[in-house]
């Protein structure tokens, strides 16, 4: 069942075992989908082992670790209509590739399509799906599935014209929550993204893990995509929420200090979402009010 419609790209940096794993898995796959890894400036011999194991996955080497931009680099190179992100330490199941591609082909107002994420190697599914399986956010009824206010990147198909014209994932943001700010600049040119319960990612989760760095970043760019984006109340509104609810220690402090200093060229970028977007996250900022899944900014 060759597919040639989704092209999957990986970012990795160090966490060769993993992601010889994930290229084990994706090679395994009825599409035999073309495979783009970023290799993000690796220490431990991962473009090597790709390069001998893999010989048919299209290596990226930078020679710097740009995090998330990495994809962009590799966007850059893809040809076919639509792309799927995984991380090095997830992959997509036998068949939702196609089937993500099928619903891309079918509704031309789909910008992404969001999967199920199955946590390894117990097999449960992560607590976040049943978020996306009852999102509050508003959308028309052609849609196959919830609407979403933002994606998940190891889990999601993409339009690969509709992400370029987005510009991709911005280049200050590294990791950690990046996917917020190009989810509502696809919103913001017209195009719908979607949950749907029949598509899977498989994710078992990297030993290696810097998880302080990962919450500093979070804090940090949920700030800056409030600041870029938001409206001057709900802006304020959820500055002050997340200062009363982040940890308080020294990673929260050093987070929020970091976001404020880049004041200068917030102003200078920011461009305030249209009304009928702001208004599906605001339904989406309510509902994770309460909610107990992961997030980088807890």
């Amino acid at each position: 069942m060759n597919d040639p419609r989704t092209t999957v790209v990986v970012i990795t940096h160090n966490r060769r075992p993993e992601l010889l794993r994930t290229l084990d898995r994706l090679a395994e796959l009825p599409e035999q989908p073309e495979v783009f890894v970023t290799d993000n400036a690796s220490t431990d011999g991962t473009s090597t082992a790709v390069a001998l194991r893999h010989p048919q996955v299209r290596l990226v080497r930078p020679g710097r670790n740009l995090g998330a931009v990495g994809r962009n680099l590799a966007v850059r190179r893809v040809r076919s209509p639509y792309v799927a992100f995984c991380d090095d330490d997830s992959w997509w199941a036998p068949g939702s590739l196609s089937a993500a591609a099928d619903l891309l082909d079918r509704y031309p107002a789909l910008g992404a399509v969001t999967a199920r994420i199955v946590v390894e190697p117990d097999g449960t599914e992560d607590p976040i799906v049943e978020e996306l399986r009852t999102s509050p956010v508003p959308g028309p009824s052609w849609l196959p599935g919830p609407a979403l206010g933002s994606f998940l990147a190891a889990a999601t198909v993409l339009r690969t014209e509709a992400f370029r014209r987005a510009g991709g994932f911005h280049p200050r943001l590294w990791l950690g929550g990046e996917e917020e700010l190009l989810a509502a600049d696809l919103a913001a040119d017209g195009w719908w993204l979607s949950y749907a319960e029949d598509l899977t990612v498989h994710h078992h989760p990297s030993v290696v893990r810097d998880h302080t760095r990962r919450r500093h970043d979070g804090i940090r760019n949920t700030l800056w995509f409030t600041w870029l984006r938001r409206p001057v109340r709900p802006a304020l509104r959820r500055t002050l929420h997340l200062a009363r609810t982040v940890p308080r220690d020294s990673v929260s402090l050093k987070a929020f200090a970091e976001a404020a200093a880049a004041w200068p060229w917030i102003v200078r970028e920011r461009r305030v979402l249209p009304p009928g977007v702001e208004r599906r996250l605001r339904a989406l900022e309510d509902s994770q009010r309460t909610s107990k899944a992961r997030r980088y900014t807890g």
